[in-house]
């Protein structure tokens, strides 16, 4: 899956309402126009996904996630997903890969990830779910995860 970062806002949004029967959180009354800047710069939450690669690549996340990660964009995008988890936590996090896989997605997920320089971070509220296109194809998988647990559920 190739596309601009703001390009593939809709697919996740469109994947995350088939899902989860709703778009994905953001402020009340904000403009639809204006929605895929704001989930790209301003969501407080942590928002990536990967392609269907045999050894998945991360091909999109928002301001958030690159903080969390402590990647630049550059060095982020392109880089295997399961490198998001340390190695001893890699298994689980494989495993929640393929239970999103069959049954399309995934919520209430806690669980350690691990940045650049390899400090330890818990992410909380975490939902995975299957990117499926307008044909149904599944294109990746995608997460949000909030990274503060003072902050879950707020939009800002």
């Amino acid at each position: 899956m190739s596309a601009t970062d703001l390009s593939l806002l809709p697919l996740l949004d469109a994947s995350y309402r088939h899902w989860l029967g709703q778009p994905l959180p953001r402020p009340v009354g904000l403009p639809e126009a204006d929605v895929p800047a704001w989930l790209h710069e301003q969501a407080p939450y942590a928002l990536l996904a990967h392609g269907t690669e045999s050894d998945p690549l991360f091909c999109y996340a928002n301001r958030q996630a690159l903080s969390c990660f402590g990647y630049p964009r550059a060095q982020f995008i392109g880089m295997p997903s399961r490198f998001s988890a340390s190695p001893r936590d890699r298994d689980e996090r494989q495993r929640l890969m393929e239970e999103v896989g069959r049954q399309g997605y995934a919520s209430g997920y806690e669980g350690w990830r691990v940045d650049k320089a390899g400090r330890a971070f818990q992410i909380h509220a975490g939902v995975v779910w299957n990117l499926i296109d307008a044909e149904g194809t599944r294109r990746g998988q995608a997460a949000l995860f909030w990274p503060d647990p003072q902050r879950i559920g707020q939009v800002e």
